[in-house]
């Protein structure tokens, strides 16, 4: 069979996107990932983090008011809106962010019904007791306020929490249903997932979220859950 020049071109040029695709990322035959610290050496953001980001923007609306956040303020900042206090909960000292340090699994010291929004980024993975920081989560957030939560699925452990609190948990979709059916009507909360076969295999082998197109990253596969959310509100 003969090719027409249109034809021969078109595929000259899919073999060449191909090729140089496998070009930037190597062979997946490999026992050693192309990065171990989630690709934040191959570039300036990691696949979950684009999830989160996307995650956080789509909710920003609830980012208002008197507002929490875990670790750092980075979400309060970056899509909080009409901020009347902001806290940042960490549980070591030395945390220059940190306005709040507290152990999420023993804080019956701090107070009930106090925050508008809490931001839970990563957070209960690398809490053993991720129910009893949900519990006191649930305690400190004001009746009509929501919290916006995100977790692990397919991923890599992290060594830099390792090392330091833990890294315990790997959910899936299901797991955060029955978890926050625990602590909120069903009608009260809502999960999601974020990924897909490529961006989860790319993920593992440490690519960073800019080596992927984003349709690439927004095609949405429910067996391939890299990352798990889940936007609660406490009932009034």
């Amino acid at each position: 069979m003969t090719l027409s020049i249109s034809t021969l071109q078109r595929k000259i040029k899919s073999a060449r996107k191909y090729y140089s695709r496998l070009k930037l990322w190597g062979s997946f035959r490999r026992l050693k990932p192309f990065s171990n610290v989630f690709g934040y050496d191959r570039g300036s953001q990691s696949i979950a983090r684009y999830y989160i980001d996307s995650f956080m923007q789509e909710n920003a609306e609830f980012i208002r008011g008197s507002v929490l956040e875990i670790g750092d303020d980075t979400y309060t900042i970056k899509y909080g809106k009409e901020i009347s206090h902001s806290d940042v909960l960490h549980v070591q000292p030395g945390n220059p962010k940190a306005t709040i340090v507290a152990d999420l699994t023993c804080a019956d010291h701090l107070p009930a019904n106090q925050y508008d929004c809490i931001l839970l980024p990563q957070t209960l993975p690398f809490i053993y007791d991720f129910r009893a920081a949900l519990y006191h989560t649930h305690r400190m957030l004001k009746p009509g306020g929501t919290m916006l939560v995100t977790l692990s699925g397919i991923s890599q452990i992290s060594g830099y929490d390792m090392e330091r609190w833990g890294d315990y948990w790997r959910f899936t979709s299901l797991s955060a249903k029955k978890l926050f059916e625990e602590f909120f009507p069903m009608e009260h909360f809502h999960v999601s997932t974020y990924g897909n076969v490529l961006s989860a295999m790319a993920f593992i082998e440490g690519l960073a979220s800019r080596e992927l197109k984003k349709k690439e990253l927004d095609y949405i596969d429910p067996n391939y859950q890299v990352t798990i959310t889940v936007r609660a509100t406490k009932p009034i």
